[in-house]
């Protein structure tokens, strides 16, 4: 999700080569990767969607899910072909789920993709980027297919499969009367916190009863009366399918904060619901469930990242052949792969280990049928990662009960449920002819693709480092010409190392002497030397030579005169060491400073005081899996050992205390590393009832277990209010901001409304909602402030049109011209809410969430409201201005964000964009996009602008109030662009007509002034990336325009939201040896992201040879972000002493948290 949340982020400037760029290298486009021994195809991860992959494959691994969507055919469902036509009735989302089945039965292929399904969601770009929560995903899957399924055979597939019933029940304890109220599900909510197991949570909610006596009595509608009762909950219908969603993330209200529950929580194999349903007359095995899917979240509260365990049910893997291979001393698999036997020489002691440690799967392979593929007993299951399927034994399973990486949802099915012979093995059972014969089509394709490509593509990239070119300090190589140091070597991997030998002397042909080639890598101190290639009839595939490996030539002996190490043992440790700085003649500062610090793996830990020039003192590692304590000590008889037997990896972070400061700790000058809380058992309620009171707030003793009612009734007598308040009151938590939350309801526990000790609650005149209303805030416009918003209370069954009806009342607003959007977490307008017959329910609404009433009518469904804007580069002269001077003259209609710094803007003399707000359109979706040119050139502010023609513009995306994608093809439909409802777009005048292909990249290059630290206008350079995105062929490119020498030239990438310049010339990508697959060097990646309209610094090396590209403007921007970064943190600190001091043991939370977004799924109406 969000590329790999777990990769680690070394703090140290990386290690960067230096290559000459001399060849350029076309590949034939490799086809996807067939599927590999487990005979299972994964998805890939579109950028943030593994949560939306493993919920996918559990459905997929639910034949009977399956088959039902595979059991309606295209005159219930229509056709993916007439998808187009706006008067054919097409359901696309359960038709593009019907063919990712197929794929992932049929299709050879390790992964399948599921950009055609996000599409038909409706998603743009940036929702398959962001990742959200699967529980919720999960709920609103079946809430759309539902309403695509609707008028077909499928209506109540969702239904049949998933759906049960819970019935709450109130017993008087006088007359026996029951007072019951049924709820549905799809899904099961259960509690972790503070729950050892799912058997244990079930219990606390259907077997264990709330008591109501005492002070605490029941109202009986019977009895008319206060009477002692008992509130319990029962299943009362149980669905084929039991899906059990965990409650892992909570909130922190002192601490105001997310966290995530990671402590151990069990859940069983087969599980029987018996004690937990109000029918138990029937046989136990009506209420037994198997287990079948886990979806596992690794991670924390504020990103991570989701994979499955699944059992193939119908055994469409292969399971045993890794395990066979894993104890190959034990087994012998046939030729045919059909059966497998024991060895005639495996020794006992082997045969009784094994047969102890795994005693099921060896009773399964000793047995009289040992076919692979035939009837056995052990389950099948495997671990689903994105496009990764690997087998695991079902012990494998207990890992995921604790700990950051854990179970968080859990799939079960009836035992009852058995499957056909007919459909073990056979992923062809009951698939549609149509989708068999597309995909057997598809393979066929795929298969020629790969013969075309292996016949084609033996050809791979070595880096080949040059000795004499590099010196040797600080622990590592480093090279000394920016230009010669690497050599990139595209060469037949078939071929032997004598004769890599032999091109190699070709290819330098200053050598001379002996020469060795050896393995070498880019660590972060720099490039390391390993192995020695030994074997001049070995073929590099023999030898595994990698795709992109790093050889380094040399001599084999030293470099530069200096003898280097070599080998794993002493590879190089780049590490950050903090210690106490020092002034002048040796005097130590109070202050810790950090610097980075190469030793060898193999050196002591102690030979850090001789690198520091400290005598001696205490060296502490600092512990990333102890959450209280953040340094540990190393005692003094451990400093001979080696960084490595420490454990020390590059970018660990060693703590040095100097012996003469241990009066003076510097963990005590740092700050508190160990904190312990003190527990509280009281909630503060304050009086916001508007009547007169001695006192303003009051605390009142409480546990996990009290009820809400009795805390408002307590508050209210400790209060000395009117006791009319008992029946026109509520309780309402109070955030950290002062901001009053939704209403508590009075028959909660703390507990159950997760309200923790020490929290503030608001004694609030009005009721609170019943359990079939929303309380919701909603406020006029997206620009307000937290705490604004205006507060309503409607029924959950009310239609988003009647609810903006309420709402257009209580604020006084006259007109139909309004339309409601959800606020997401940011307090940011969340996609409209465009189904106005829909009900509040069905659109998920919750209570305490907020709308934002939004002028302006929605369009009709296919069409966007599309904010069109002008945008000028300031220094780009041209024949399209305006009548009037915009500089001089009055800003247009709508107004203008006058001056605002673009991609182009580094500098005063640089292009500056104005972008002015010319008016909205209402727009096809169909539409393309020089029809929508045309259509912003008919609004009334743009008369002020003469163009002769549609392509003599250029449109943009805006974002952030800056050009941000270049929409280039005039011909295709807006559909196609994913331009989303909330897209913006500016258009720029040119001076011709421009006709940009695919491979086209529009770059603002501007030539550096040479003494004066500032740049020359702009100039758009048109580049043709179809021969590679390296920066050798845009240097070249950038020469051939400015028509200097490649050689004399520089160029820089500019980052305007940083103000820094990044130089082009100088780098190339290191290799990636555990994938083993081409790592192109390629500027769209890291560290660049090269795209359109990003500003090209140009240097001439005749006139100025320093590195530097910055100008004074940038040092000015630099020194107003640190003055506003410092506000910030001034600002911050004087709101957490305010919260602090609000909630009496609160701590502000010490970790900022992402953007959230809401999550939807739009469908069309088929009712």
């Amino acid at each position: 999700m969000f590329g790999d949340l777990f990769e680690e982020d070394y703090p140290s400037v990386p290690y960067n080569q230096y290559g000459k760029g001399k060849k350029l290298k076309t590949k034939a486009l490799e086809p996807p990767a067939p599927r590999e021994f487990t005979n299972l195809s994964g998805i890939r991860n579109q950028g943030g969607t593994c949560y939306l992959n493993s919920l996918l494959q559990t459905l997929h691994f639910t034949p009977e899910f399956r088959e039902a969507l595979f059991s309606l055919g295209p005159e219930e469902l229509g056709s993916l072909e007439d998808k187009d036509n706006p008067d054919a009735k097409v359901r696309i989302i359960p038709l593009q789920l019907q063919r990712l089945f197929a794929q992932l039965l049929l299709l050879d292929q390790e992964a399948a993709s599921t950009a055609d399904l996000t599409d038909s969601f409706g998603w743009t770009s940036n929702e398959e980027m962001r990742q959200h929560d699967v529980q919720e995903l999960n709920r609103i899957l079946f809430s759309a297919l539902e309403t695509s399924l609707v008028g077909t055979s499928g209506h109540d597939l969702i239904n049949r499969l998933y759906h049960g019933t819970i019935v709450n029940q109130i017993v008087c304890k006088e007359c026996k009367n029951v007072s019951e109220k049924q709820e549905d599900f799809l899904d099961l909510t259960v509690a972790v916190k503070n729950v050892s197991g799912l058997e244990e949570a079930l219990w606390n909610m259907y077997v264990e009863e709330e008591v109501f006596d005492c002070d605490n009595l029941y109202h009986c509608g019977t009895c008319d009366r206060l009477v002692k009762a008992a509130k319990s909950a029962k299943l009362r219908k149980l669905p084929p399918f039991l899906t059990v969603s965990l409650l892992r993330f909570n909130f922190d209200f002192v601490k105001c904060e997310r966290y995530k529950e990671t402590s151990c929580y069990t859940f069983p194999l087969r599980i029987n619901l018996k004690p937990f349903c109000e029918q138990s007359e029937l046989d136990d095995m009506d209420y037994t469930y198997d287990l079948f899917s886990v979806i596992v979240h690794k991670g924390g509260c504020y990103g991570g990242h989701y994979h499955v365990y699944i059992k193939d049910v119908d055994r469409l893997g292969n399971w045993q052949f890794q395990f066979l291979e894993l104890h190959s001393q034990l087994f012998l698999l046939s030729s045919d792969g059909s059966t497998v036997s024991l060895l005639k020489n495996c020794s006992l002691q082997a045969e009784l280990s094994f047969q102890r440690n795994d005693p099921e799967v060896f009773k399964t392979l000793t047995s009289e049928s040992p076919g692979l593929n035939d009837r056995t007993s052990c389950p099948h299951w495997f671990d689903i990662n994105d496009s990764k399927v690997q087998p695991i034994q079902e012990k494998d399973i207990e890992q995921q009960f604790q700990g950051k990486e854990s179970a968080y949802m859990l799939f079960y099915r009836k035992s009852q449920l058995q499957r056909p012979p007919e459909a073990r093995a056979n992923p062809r059972y009951r698939v549609p002819c149509h989708l068999l014969n597309e995909m057997d089509a598809a393979n066929i394709e795929l298969q020629r693709k790969r013969a075309e490509y292996d016949s084609t593509n033996n050809d791979f990239e070595l880096h080949l480092h040059v000795g004499p070119h590099y010196h040797f300090f600080n622990g590592a190589l480093h090279p000394v010409s920016q230009t010669e140091s690497v050599w990139d070597l595209t060469f037949d991997k078939r071929k032997t190392l004598g004769d890599l030998r032999q091109s190699v002397f070709q290819l330098l042909d200053f050598w001379e002497g002996d020469m060795v080639l050896s393995i070498a890598k880019c660590l972060p101190a720099g490039l390391h030397v390993y192995q020695t290639l030994d074997g001049d009839d070995l073929t590099l595939c023999e030898m595994e030579i990698a795709d992109e490996e790093d050889i380094f030539v040399w001599n084999g002996v030293e470099v530069g005169g200096i003898q280097i190490p070599t080998g794993s043992d002493c590879e190089p440790l780049l590490l950050n060491v903090l210690h106490l700085a020092t002034r002048g003649e040796g005097e130590k500062c109070q202050q810790l400073t950090e610097s980075p610090q190469v030793f060898p793996s193999n050196a002591e830990v102690g030979s850090v005081f001789t690198a520091l020039a400290i005598p001696v003192g205490a060296i502490f590692l600092s512990s990333t899996e102890c959450t209280n304590e953040g340094w540990t000590a190393i005692p003094q008889e451990d400093w001979r050992k080696t960084f490595r037997e420490q454990g020390l990896t590059n970018g660990s972070l060693v703590l040095i205390q100097d012996s003469s400061n241990s009066n003076n700790s510097l963990l005590t000058k740092e700050g508190e590393w160990i904190t312990t809380v003190n527990e509280t058992n009281w909630i503060q309620v304050k009086n916001l009832c508007q009547s007169e009171s001695e006192e303003e707030h009051v605390k009142i003793p409480a546990t996990a277990n009290t009820v809400v009612f009795d805390i408002r009734i307590k508050a209210i007598k400790e209060l000395k209010l009117m006791k009319e308040l008992a029946e026109n009151s509520c309780l309402r938590p109070i955030d950290r901001d002062g901001k009053l939350l939704c209403p508590v309801p009075d028959n909660c526990t703390l507990k159950e409304a997760e309200l923790r000790m020490g929290s503030s609650l608001g004694l609030c005149p009005g009721k609170a909602p019943t359990s079939s209303q929303l309380f919701l805030f909603f406020a006029v416009g997206s620009d307000i402030q937290p705490g604004t918003e205006m507060e309503i209370i409607v029924e959950e069954t009310i239609t988003v049109r009647d609810c903006l009806k309420i709402m257009l009342e209580k604020s006084g607003l006259p007109g139909d011209t309004w339309h409601l959007r959800k606020m997401d977490w940011c307090y940011e307008a969340g996609e409209p809410l465009c189904e106005e017959d829909a009900t509040l329910k069905e659109l998920m609404i919750c209570s305490g969430d907020t709308l934002l009433l939004i002028e302006g009518q929605l369009p009709p469904p296919g069409f966007l409201k599309v904010p069109i804007w002008w945008y000028q580069p300031r220094g780009c002269t041209g024949p399209w201005r305006s009548h009037q001077d915009q500089t001089n003259g009055p800003p247009p209609p709508g107004g203008a964000w006058g001056a605002t710094a673009t991609q182009g803007a580094p500098g005063d003399t640089y292009a500056e964009a104005s972008l002015c707000y010319l008016g909205d359109i209402e727009i096809s979706e169909d539409a393309t996009l020089a029809e929508l040119k045309s259509q912003a050139m008919t609004l009334p502010s743009f008369s002020e602008f003469v163009i002769p023609s549609p392509t003599f513009l250029r449109a943009w995306t805006v974002e952030s109030r800056r050009p941000s994608r270049l929409l280039r093809i005039n011909q295709q439909q807006l559909r196609e662009y994913k331009l989303g409802r909330r897209t913006e777009i500016c258009l720029e005048p040119l001076q011709k007509e421009e006709n940009l292909g695919p491979q086209d990249v529009l770059l603002r290059t501007q030539r550096r002034l040479p003494g004066e630290r500032a740049y020359g206008p702009p100039v758009d350079l048109v580049w043709d990336t179809a021969r590679g995105w390296t920066a050798g062929a845009l240097q070249r490119q950038v020469a051939d325009c400015c028509s200097l020498p490649v050689e004399k030239i520089e160029i820089a990438k500019y980052f305007p939201e940083k103000f820094e310049w990044l130089p082009v010339s100088s780098w190339s990508q290191q290799t990636s040896k555990r994938k083993k697959k081409k790592k192109q060097e390629n500027l769209q990646g890291a560290p660049y992201y090269l795209k359109d309209g990003d500003t090209i610094g140009i240097k001439n090396l005749l006139f100025e040879d320093d590195g530097d590209f910055s100008t004074v403007r940038d040092d000015a921007g630099k020194e107003k972000q640190k003055q506003l970064a410092l506000g910030r943190k001034k600002s911050q600190e004087a709101l957490c002493g305010q919260s602090s001091s609000a909630v009496s043991g609160a701590e502000s939370p010490g970790r900022p948290q992402r953007p959230e977004a809401s999550l939807s799924i739009h469908v069309g109406s088929f009712r």
